[in-house]
């Protein structure tokens, strides 16, 4: 890479858009208006906005809502005050953030808002999860994160929901990410962070508070290529408890077909830990998930098949790195040990990938079995999806042939 290149990605824009900002919405006389304020950071001394936008000569700036309120139907919006991302404080910063980071952030926050009850780790890479774990401790929930997915996870965003202790900080400084958010820090972890000089510590207070947001809905703009803007409420999963899941019926030419095995505990808890996850996960998309921690994760493909083939093709690979790291630290495709990686191929065979017992998340319904027979031909014990096909008696049918089971959520959640 010539010096030209490199220097490109070290340059810092000075961006051009004003101080302040305001939308509003007129119909007749009545005006709802939303005002906004530029986010800077003060950063040795000086006074910077975001590092670049999504790529380095792009223009971008970070803006705090401040006033007004916007009903919408009977939506009422998110109301000014209320600060997550657009609000950071930067506690260690050798860059300051870019929009990316920013997005990563967002989107890693979107995720684990619905998971305040115990330690929750979401690491993000390009807006989409990698690697997403609950656990006893919020160590152990890392772990499990980062070696759900070891190489996406490189420089990445690692987002928690609760204050970074020492234990953990070491976990994730013995890494390379981008960007770390966490409500705080205990004695001794920014330090220890601090190994890592370019990786940007971000404290946001109100992720104590992140269940608040369950629920909330804010305004959600996309632009045109032409300057034009499509604009929507934000996405709400209604499916938040088991109580929630539909049971998986359909009738089709007259003929009732229903779920044989209802699902166990802790199939329902994956299930609803999946849903969740999958919520905050580019359509079209399908992903497995274990005793609360991700398996293999399939984004942003055309087809259902297609993304149900890439995600249980990721747990294989996967599981084959993380076996391999553990056995002689190094990945999978660095490893020079024909007899090792012979060793590992037939334990991943075997245990396919992960993937036996696991819980298969859509966030579309099949629209045919043959989708959900990827999963199921890799020993997946329970399946939940939208439902509302005219062929969900296929996917029932498939489900009772393995003795596998299955819900519906009855909402779709697709993510573009």
């Amino acid at each position: 890479m010539s010096d030209d290149l490199k220097a490109m990605y070290k340059t810092i824009m000075d961006d051009h858009f004003p101080s302040t900002m305001e939308i509003s919405f007129v119909e007749g006389g009545s005006r709802q208006t939303l005002l906004y304020e530029k986010v800077a950071w003060t950063i040795d001394q000086v006074r910077k906005g975001l590092r670049y936008g999504e790529n380095p000569g792009q223009e971008a700036s970070l803006y705090r809502l401040i006033n007004g309120n916007l009903v919408i139907g009977d939506v009422k919006t998110i109301q000014p005050g209320l600060y997550l991302t657009s609000d950071i404080e930067l506690l260690q910063s050798g860059k300051h953030p870019g929009k990316t980071n920013l997005t990563d952030a967002d989107n890693a926050l979107n995720i684990l808002r619905y998971f305040s009850d115990r330690p929750t780790v979401v690491i993000v890479k390009h807006n989409n999860p990698c690697g997403v774990a609950r656990a006893a401790s919020l160590e152990e929930a890392y772990t499990k994160a980062y070696m759900a997915d070891r190489i996406a996870a490189f420089g990445g965003c690692i987002a928690v929901n609760r204050a970074i202790d020492r234990a953990t900080a070491e976990a994730i400084s013995n890494q390379y990410a981008e960007v770390v958010v966490a409500p705080d820090f205990e004695e001794g972890s920014l330090e220890i962070l601090g190994k890592r000089k370019n990786l940007r510590v971000i404290r946001i207070g109100n992720i104590q508070k992140l269940h608040t947001f369950v629920g909330q809905q804010f305004v959600d703009f996309k632009s045109l290529i032409d300057g034009g803007l499509i604009v929507q409420t934000s996405f709400v999963p209604k499916t938040l408890r088991k109580e929630d899941l539909l049971p998986a019926e359909c009738e089709y030419q007259g003929r009732l077909y229903k779920i044989k095995r209802q699902p166990t505990d802790a199939e329902y808890e994956d299930m609803l830990f999946g849903w969740l996850v999958e919520a905050g996960v580019t359509s079209n998309s399908v992903i497995y998930v274990k005793d609360n921690v991700t398996v293999g994760i399939g984004t942003g493909e055309q087809d259902r098949v297609g993304v149900a083939e890439i995600g249980r093709d990721k747990a294989y690979r996967k599981l084959a790195d993380r076996y391999c790291f553990h056995a002689c630290g190094l990945s999978y495709n660095d490893c020079a040990d024909p007899a090792l990686k012979a060793d590992i191929d037939r334990r991943v065979a075997l245990e396919k990938g992960g993937l036996i017992g696991a819980c298969m998340v859509s966030d579309a319904f099949f629209p045919f079995r043959d989708g959900i027979d990827v999963g199921l031909r890799e020993g997946v014990g329970s399946v939940v999806h939208p439902g509302g096909s005219l062929n969900d008696y296929q996917s029932i049918e498939a489900c009772n042939e393995t003795g596998a089971t299955m819900a519906f959520t009855g909402q779709r959640s697709f993510k573009h």
